[in-house]
């Protein structure tokens, strides 16, 4: 999958951008501030519907306007592919795909996938479970659309679950409703459970092999899927935590709860005892076993978005990174290029980021 062109419109503050990317390695380098953040997050928003960051739609439009728009060119496997999105201060964000509008935003999961590795992700680690959550759900979103079916509907029980649950008045006519809402919570939940001990299995082969490479074969890493409750046995685990939901009036049981930890060489829990070092080194394993888990899944490469983190590893740590990605396509952002150059490494296109404004320099 190679993404051609991204054209933009008053999105953050671009008021114009046409950009045409090499299929290899494109930088985008400037000073801090200027812009190119924005356009790693404008592919990304292009790619999956939804910014890296937790930030509403209305704050990808330009400072000042009432909407952005944001094209994408495409090649996936010969195919050509476009997708259109409209993005609106006060509405829900129009999209279509190949000029036919789609109803649902997870329809593009699938289409383009990419991968996103910003500094903030270095302390994936140790950060709260959300971001480990949010880790496994973005992945399995582009290699599942089952599994965006079950993620949607289960968030949507959950949400009218704790709706149900702040307005309840135990011994009345609501419980029925909430007994209703425990079968579908065990349905869908019991199938994001199933999915994501599979995932996880198949991310512990690939991700062994690359932690053993990075640290010499000193350490052995393993992902351990820390379920909130086991898929069997869910609607008994929810109805022993029913007191203590009616009490404190939210859901307190599923996948919602779900976590990850991190072990070295079987015994060390890097979450809770590693040194910056350890996590750093874990994290950077766990975005080339992204990568390499969608390759082998999809039979097509990901875009990797690398925004300025080659700043924050050492040498060998940029090293193993750049070698990883020779060939698929990225687009990474720097302030300077000193790092690609000490390195020799190859560069297939550079563009220059100044007060939004982005120049080609070859």
């Amino acid at each position: 999958m190679i993404i051609e062109s991204i054209e933009l419109k008053d999105f953050r503050n671009y008021e114009e951008l046409l950009l045409h990317l090499d299929k290899g390695i494109n930088i985008l380098y400037g000073d801090n501030a200027q812009g190119k953040t924005n356009v790693l997050e404008a592919l990304y928003v292009g790619c999956t519907s939804k910014s890296h960051k937790s930030v509403k739609d209305r704050e990808l439009i330009r400072f000042s306007m009432e909407e952005a728009h944001l094209k994408l060119n495409l090649l996936k496997r010969d195919v050509p592919y476009r997708i259109d999105m409209h993005i609106k201060k006060n509405k829900s964000k129009g999209i279509a795909l190949n000029g036919v509008p789609i109803r649902r935003a997870s329809q593009l999961f699938g289409i383009a996938n990419v991968v996103f590795f910003s500094p903030e992700d270095l302390y994936i680690i140790k950060n709260g479970p959300s971001e480990r959550r949010k880790f496994m759900d973005m992945e399995l979103c582009q290699l599942d659309k089952l599994y965006v079916h079950h993620l949607i509907s289960y968030n949507r029980v959950l949400s009218q679950r704790n709706k149900l649950l702040k307005e309840l008045v135990p011994e009345t006519e609501g419980m029925t409703m909430l007994e209703i809402y425990d079968e579908q919570l065990e349905k869908y939940g019991v199938e994001l459970i199933r999915i994501r001990e599979g995932f996880i299995r198949k991310l512990n082969e690939v991700v062994q092999e690359i932690h053993e490479r990075l640290t010499d074969g000193r350490e052995r890493l393993t992902v351990v899927y820390e379920k909130n409750t086991e898929a069997d046995g869910f609607r008994q685990a929810l109805k022993r935590v029913r007191q203590n939901e009616l009490r404190q009036r939210v859901s307190l049981l599923g996948p919602h709860r779900d976590d990850l930890s991190f072990l070295v060489n079987g015994t060390t829990d890097i979450r809770h005892f590693g040194s910056q070092g350890q996590q750093r080194t874990a994290a950077l394993s766990l975005k080339l076993a992204e990568i390499r888990l969608m390759e082998a899944e999809t039979g097509d490469t990901p875009l990797l978005l690398l925004d300025d983190v080659l700043s924050e590893l050492d040498r060998t740590r940029q090293n193993m990174l750049l070698s990883s990605i020779k060939n698929i396509q990225a687009v990474i952002t720097c302030t300077g290029l000193d790092d690609f150059i000490n390195n020799r490494f190859h560069i297939d296109k550079i563009f220059k980021v100044q007060n939004g404004t982005v120049t080609g320099e070859n």
